[in-house]
């Protein structure tokens, strides 16, 4: 599956609720998301109309180091 090109910072942050991710704070125009599942983990994402491909490959590398899956799983549990 490819990497969905329109998805916005508050559009990646819902969807990463389904990982336990909740909003703990904002700072200008970033989120801190956390979340306790796996160990706690802390992640930012800027809040942009359409986040670039890079900024979301990035998010969804770390995505997938600390939830232990693989990019097909985690894009399919996202985007699915």
């Amino acid at each position: 599956m490819r990497l969905p090109r329109d998805v916005s910072g508050d559009d990646l942050a819902r969807r990463l609720a389904r990982l336990g991710y909740q909003t703990t704070r904002q700072t200008g125009s970033h989120l801190r998301l956390t979340t306790d599942r796996d160990g706690q983990h802390h992640l930012t994402i800027p809040r942009h109309e359409a986040l670039r491909i890079g900024t979301l490959a990035a998010v969804l590398a770390e995505l997938e180091s600390h939830h232990h899956l693989d990019r097909a799983a985690l894009l399919d549990l996202l985007f699915g």
